[in-house]
């Protein structure tokens, strides 16, 4: 799960990692006010959504003047801002983080993360602040530090010192920086994060460290033991599909392809949409409806394909394990009354009961076909939707 910006500042806080004194507003007069009460040299006035490389496309604001901070606000809000993680359709800004500016002396990057390879957490800082991470490890990788953090014994002041010997901090900085780390390190831990960075983590002129920018993101899994984080969810910010179907608790995530798929097991779900994209074609979504899979689940995961408009075509892949391959056949079934099939669809069933399941589907008069493997099944599908 995401969040923004001004919301990780204020866990930040929370965790006694310094940020800019700051608020996230949703208007124009919410900004003129917030900006009357932080009497700043300078303010600036950020888009907030869930997607980086807002400052490029315009949704960073900077100003002198308090009464321009209302102007900046006004542009910002209700525009459309695309940058290279929105895609090309963009995403709309309907918040906004009005904070004080900084004097910048030099600039960091700081993220702790777990490392795939040890399964332990990992910080990854740089002196290159400000840019990009995956620009300097593409082109100046010596310039990347990783600091592994074995999880049975915690984060130690050690860690932070030798990561920030190798920094270049100054010996007043020095003490500040390890406590930051650490205070770091509990916040991942204590809240279930997936990702913690500071893009840049600043010095100051007057030889401060100060979290400039913020950003968290948490793990799906972790969130049940925080409700605090639960209540940051912000649904403005993701696909209203993908919002129906976690209520249901499918693991759905739209695609810009033209294909659905309804499959049971990540694996199998990975296979289906490389199949599809072999055999000439595009998936339109991935969509998981787990090993448990029961006939209302079906009901509702072929429900959310229906609804997406650029969905061409639909091929169920279904391994019967578990889950028993009528279940699915009457799933589908009881969709077809509900929801009108516009499109052609394809099931492919084998497991327990799959021949059974098959005779069921084809008794049932609705307009599809049925498949015996994966490779015919997505043939056939793509044939269907070209024909």
């Amino acid at each position: 799960m995401n969040i923004h910006e001004f919301q990780a500042k204020q866990l930040f806080a929370q965790f006694n990692i310094p940020v800019p004194r700051g608020k996230g507003v949703a208007s124009v007069e919410e900004a003129q006010a917030w900006a009357g009460e932080l009497q700043s040299p300078v303010y600036v006035v950020k888009a907030q959504i869930h997607a980086g490389g807002r400052g490029k496309a315009g949704g960073v604001k900077l100003t002198k003047d308090r009464a321009q901070v209302g102007t900046l606000a006004r542009e910002l809000l209700g525009k459309v801002l695309v940058t290279h993680q929105t895609g090309p359709e963009g995403r709309k800004v309907q918040r906004l983080l009005v904070e004080e500016g900084a004097d910048i002396a030099s600039e960091l990057y700081v993220s702790l993360l777990v490392d795939r390879f040890s399964g332990w957490p990992v910080f990854v800082a740089s002196r290159a602040g400000g840019m990009e991470i995956e620009e300097v490890a593409a082109h100046s990788p010596e310039k990347i530090l990783k600091t592994l953090i074995d999880p049975a014994a915690g984060y130690q002041a050690f860690h932070g010192r030798a990561l920030g010997y190798q920094l270049g901090f100054e010996k007043e900085l020095l003490g500040p920086f390890v406590q930051m780390m650490g205070n770091l390190y509990r916040l991942f831990m204590e809240k279930g994060a997936a990702v913690v960075e500071i893009n840049p983590l600043v010095i100051t002129r007057d030889k401060k460290l100060i979290a400039l920018d913020a950003k968290v993101t948490f793990d799906d899994n972790s969130i049940y033991r925080n409700d605090d984080i639960k209540a940051l969810r912000d649904l403005d910010e993701e696909d209203p599909l993908e919002v129906l179907a976690s209520q249901y608790g499918l693991n759905y995530v739209k695609l810009d392809g033209e294909i659905g798929c309804m499959v049971n097991g990540a694996g199998l779900a990975m296979a289906t949409m490389d199949t599809i994209k072999l055999a000439g074609s595009f998936p339109a979504n991935f969509l998981d409806v787990g090993g448990g899979a029961s006939k209302e689940t079906v009901k509702q995961a072929f429900t959310i394909l229906m609804s997406d408009r650029n969905v061409k075509g639909v091929f169920i892949n279904i391994f019967g394990g578990i889950v028993r391959c009528e279940r699915i056949a009457d799933g589908v079934m009881d969709a077809a009354k509900e929801v009108s099939i516009r499109v052609p669809l394809v099931v492919r069933l084998e497991g327990t009961n799959a021949v059974e399941a098959r005779q069921m589907l084809a008794d049932s008069g609705l307009n599809l076909v049925v498949a015996r493997t994966m490779w015919e099944g997505a043939q056939k599908i793509v044939s269907l939707i070209h024909a």
